[in-house]
């Protein structure tokens, strides 16, 4: 299991510079300053005080949703797991008790017929009749006991698997702040274990003037120019508009989804975005 606490980059400089050159004539009509950023930002921390064994990643890793990228010492939660589920597999208790059933309900009926026969007492019927009721009583709680050794194994299974750190998304190890021997526990307290970065697809941060306020559309089709690869163009979708128009500078926020499969495009660089028809 895992605790994670998302959050979006906030490129707060990038976006004050990014609005005055927005807003100023470009050279070609319809572009525009951008920033590529990850799709979401992870710190990935463990939900349970414990000592952490092994990292299985290192930074610069791709890992996949689900991944297990860290363990914490569960030695003891093992042993009590395993303990539980040999309580919910018992079946002593239960054929005990069925074949206490078996032979008071024999018993049973032999003295009833000799009760009507008039050769043994009520009282003698009437015992034999609560003994039978007694023992389909313990069936009934050896059950009981069978299905609550079930959930006591759920439980403990699951208190074993927080130990058990896995990825909450497919992307890269951004960075690690934890090391094995070190003691993690929930809060704000202590560092995170890993830091991941969803890469495919990527998000792209377009700023834009008040006066094309209305002609973007989500699922339009942008060219974006990373500035590491000034050659290359890439074809992002715009994924969502932003309704507020900030007043201070006269822009809005324009959001690109751009696909980046073999994580060719790197995060954390500016862009030029062409909208068509602007």
């Amino acid at each position: 299991m895992r605790k994670a606490i998302s959050r979006w980059a906030q490129p707060v400089g990038w976006i004050a510079a990014a609005a005055a050159s927005s807003i100023a004539p470009s050279a070609f009509a319809g572009q525009f300053d951008c920033l590529i950023e990850p799709t979401q930002t992870v710190e990935v921390a463990s939900p349970v005080t414990g000592l952490l064994t092994r990292i299985n990643v290192k930074r610069g890793d791709r890992v996949a949703k689900g991944q297990v990228v860290a363990l914490l010492e569960s030695r003891a939660e093992q042993a009590a797991a395993e303990l539980a589920r040999f309580k919910s597999e018992q079946l002593g208790p239960t054929q005990m008790a069925q074949s206490k059933i078996e032979f008071s309900q024999r018993k049973f009926n032999r003295r009833r017929e000799m009760t009507a026969d008039r050769l043994m007492s009520p009282q003698e019927r009437d015992d034999a009749e609560a003994e039978l009721k007694q023992a389909e009583s313990e069936l009934q709680v050896a059950k009981e006991n069978r299905q609550i050794a079930r959930i006591e194994f759920q439980q403990q299974s699951s208190l074993l698997e927080l130990r058990t750190i896995r990825s909450p998304l497919d992307g890269v190890v951004v960075d690690q702040m934890a090391y094995p021997g070190e003691i993690v526990e929930p809060g704000g307290n202590k560092k995170s274990i890993l830091k991941l970065a969803q890469l495919d697809p990527l998000r792209v941060h377009v700023i834009l003037p008040k006066g094309v306020f209305g002609k973007p559309s989500v699922g339009m089709t942008v060219d974006v120019s990373p500035e590491v690869h000034t050659k290359s163009r890439y074809v992002a979708k715009v994924k969502s508009i932003d309704r507020l128009i900030d007043a201070a500078s006269g822009t809005f926020v324009v959001y690109l989804e751009l696909p980046n499969s073999r994580l060719d495009i790197p995060a954390g660089v500016k862009c030029r975005a062409t909208f068509p028809g602007f």
